[in-house]
């Protein structure tokens, strides 16, 4: 299970941030379904080369200033 939880609304605002962040990023590769935020976390990963733990505390904290356009 996931360790995080992210809206499909939430998800727009967070995956500007990811493509800032990383701009070699492109829509299609950060296509994302609530609910599926395992399978998310995986592509991330292989996408940008780092572990799970980066991932998730990177997704964490997009989602906890969401309305910051900082990562």
């Amino acid at each position: 299970m996931a360790e995080i939880s992210i809206s499909n609304k939430d998800w727009e605002r967070v995956k500007i941030k990811l493509q800032r962040k990383y701009n070699n990023l492109t829509d299609e590769q950060l296509q994302y379904t609530e609910g599926q935020e395992d399978s998310l976390i995986s592509k991330i990963m292989s996408l940008v080369n780092r572990d799970r733990g980066y991932v998730v505390f990177t997704l964490k904290k997009a989602l906890v200033n969401i309305d910051n356009n900082r990562l």
